[in-house]
């Protein structure tokens, strides 16, 4: 949710020096990140690791990871969006992370059970979990998961914050059927 700042010399593409994305595409890709992203590398941990000790650090470890790569999410330019907006969309990403996850068992991994992927699932995004107590409610308690948060995560606005998590989860997903 958090994030550091590209020191200015190095050209970052953005909406406002590229060609902006049209609504559509805009409204459509909107809820592919955090979450989602973050679902689907769990997804196919789950597959690949059938023991939940093994599976569960490894989700947990892939989120800090994950997080490390420049990419754009809920949170980006969360000072332009309403509190109300912020959640909305978080909520959604979640929903379309759990719907993408299914597809992606049904489809490549039909041997992993949905139960157990949920359970992988939700520790590839625990640092997003516990954090949002203390982002959008203000609850003390998770103030220090927000602070991890924002030293593990990169802001990168769209376009190529979206791409550079496609590409992240669509070489995760290409691996896991190789390997």
């Amino acid at each position: 949710m958090s994030l550091r700042t590209v020191p200015q010399k190095i050209f970052v593409p953005t909406s406002a020096n590229i060609a902006p994305c049209s609504r559509l595409t805009s409204s459509v890709t909107m809820f592919f990140m955090t979450a989602t992203a973050h679902a689907l590398i769990g997804t196919v941990i789950a597959a690949k690791f059938g023991n939940p000790q093994l599976a569960i650090p490894i989700a947990i470890a892939s989120h800090v990871i994950a997080d490390y790569i420049p990419h754009w999410d809920t949170g980006t330019n969360r000072a332009t969006k309403s509190k109300k907006r912020l959640i909305s969309d978080s909520f959604y990403d979640v929903l379309l992370g759990f719907f993408l996850s299914f597809i992606l068992i049904n489809k490549f991994f039909p041997q992993t059970q949905f139960s157990y992927a949920f359970i992988i699932i939700i520790f590839a995004q625990i640092f997003d979990w516990l954090l949002a107590p203390y982002y959008f409610f203000g609850v003390k308690q998770f103030k220090w998961a927000y602070t991890f948060g924002k030293a593990t995560n990169v802001d990168l606005d769209k376009p190529w914050g979206i791409v550079t998590q496609a590409v992240v989860v669509l070489i995760v997903i290409a691996f896991a059927k190789i390997f």
